[in-house]
Parts: C-alpha cells; structure tokens; sequence
C-alpha cells in the first residue's frame, strides 16, 4: 500500500481535483464513474485505475469518504474527535505520525523581528495534492504550503509575507529531502524523525501543537482543541491560529472542522482540505 504512494504525481492530483470538485457540488446525484470520467475526458478504467494509485481505494468509495454529507455522517456517527483520541490507545498510521514528527519553537525574538537573520531554503516539488512549496531552516522544516501549477508565484509570496526580513533562496535540491520525506509513507520512519520548527507567537505554537496531537486519519472541531489547549471559551482565537498555521499537511490543519461538521475554510483551497481527509481516510482503510 505504501509503494502507492511514489506513483502519486501532479497530474494525478489535478485529475482528483476536478472529480472532488464535481463530487462536492453534486454528491445528493451520487454520480457514477462514468460520469465522473466523461466529465474530466478520461475512461472510466483509467478513472478507476488513478483514483485507486492515489487513495488506495475506488471512486466510489472515495466519493462517500470525502463528500461534505458524508463527513457530517462520520463525526455524528462516533468519527473519533480531538476529546476523545487521547483516551484511545492509538495505533498504526495515527501512532506513526505521532512518532514521526518532532518539533521545537523558535524563539520569540525570531517572530517579532518577522525572520530577521533566517536564513530560508525554498522549493516546488509535485505531490499527491499538487505543487507543493516546502520552506526549510539549518534547524528543520518551516514551511509547507500547496498551489495549483501557475500558482506558484502567489503562494511563495504568500509564506514570505509570513516573514518578510529573512533571507529566502530557491535551493530545491535541499527541500527535496523534505518533500521525500513529507509526502511518502514509507519514510514515516519513529527512528529518524522529521524535525519542524515553528515559527509564531506563544499563543498560536500553543495551538500548532494542538494539532499534532489529532491522529490522522481523525478529525477535531474548533471547540475541541480549544478545550484541550485550556482556552475553552476562545475557538474564534483557536480558528484564526489555525489559519495561520505555515507547516499545513505536517501540522494537521486540515483536521479541523466545524461544530456540525463542516469542512470549513482551509487557506489552501476547501478542495484540498477534502482531497487530503479523503486521502487520509483511504490510508486508514486500506
């Protein structure tokens, strides 16, 4: 199952893409394959057969997982929230995330002075939910932030906004290590870790480390990790910490939904949050 990922490329993605954004808007006509594949101009084998590299389970199946009506249904029907994952004992993909990934803060005054003196490596790289720009640091990863192709200038102005007196260079041949890493399970590895560091005020790497604990393939709401981080009465705040995050996908903002359920805004697109949800959802049940 693992292997499926290295198979996982751009254009795949873009194919995804349209079919989710076809799903989302007509999931009440539960289209058939058939449409789905006329609809992108592709066969409905070679439909099948990408949706099946990328998610690791057919169309059909996919199309219950990612559906806005189906992630209501999941979260209503016990889908394990942010309260309740810490009372499991967790296993498999959740647990491995947990081990994969280590992180540290970086201090304050790099967040105040807006990145003074960081030195910054920058790279596109194609991944199973498009262009993918990665921002590392001598001390770990920064920086994850996704785009359609022709994006790429817009989102790489976007994450320097974030810090806009450090020192940026494009050196993909450093970031790739990153991508490698990143967007292959088979390098989810507890013995070698991926080291992140955030980048932000007290309150917001509160929250970032909020969301590493939600266990993949799982989702929280506002509320909840509001909760869980002691500013119960603060999920507007939550919310605005979440939207800031810069290390999505790795910082599991795409975990987060609304209070009824809702796949809620995401600052790279409310179709990638659904790509990536159902992507985590096929992992888990594959």
């Amino acid at each position: 199952m693992m292997n499926q990922l290295a198979h996982s490329t751009c254009e795949d993605y873009l194919t995804v893409r349209r079919v989710i954004e076809l799903i989302s808007n007509n999931w009440k006509e539960q289209p058939e394959l058939d449409e789905l594949a006329g609809a992108v101009g592709s066969t409905p084998t070679q439909l099948q057969k990408t949706f099946t590299r990328w998610a690791g389970l057919s169309p059909k199946a996919f199309l219950q997982a990612v559906t806005l009506d189906h992630a209501k249904r999941l979260l209503s029907s016990g889908l394990p929230l942010l309260d309740a994952s810490y009372e499991l004992g967790l296993s498999g993909p959740g647990r491995l995330h947990d081990l994969f990934v280590t992180h540290e803060a970086m201090s304050p005054g790099t967040y105040k002075a807006k990145g003074e003196g960081l030195q910054i490596s920058c790279g596109f790289h194609d991944c199973q939910f498009g262009k993918a720009l990665v921002l590392a640091t001598d001390r770990g990863l920064a920086g994850l932030a996704f785009c359609d192709p022709g994006g790429e200038e817009e989102t790489f102005e976007d994450m320097r906004a974030r810090w806009p007196n450090a020192n940026y260079a494009m050196q993909p041949e450093i970031t790739s290590k990153y991508a490698e890493r990143i967007f292959d399970l088979e390098n989810w590895k507890s013995d070698k870790p991926l080291r992140i560091v955030l980048i932000g005020t007290d309150f917001e790497i509160k929250v970032w480390e909020g969301l590493l604990e939600i266990p993949f393939g799982s989702a929280a709401t506002y509320s909840d990790l509001a909760t869980k981080i002691g500013r119960k009465n603060a999920p507007r705040a939550v919310g605005r910490a979440v939207g800031r995050n810069p290390v999505s996908f790795v910082v599991p903002c795409h975990r987060v939904v609304g209070k009824s359920g809702d796949l809620t805004g995401y600052h790279w697109g409310i179709t990638r949050k659904r790509a990536m949800l159902g992507w985590e959802t096929g992992m888990v049940a594959a």
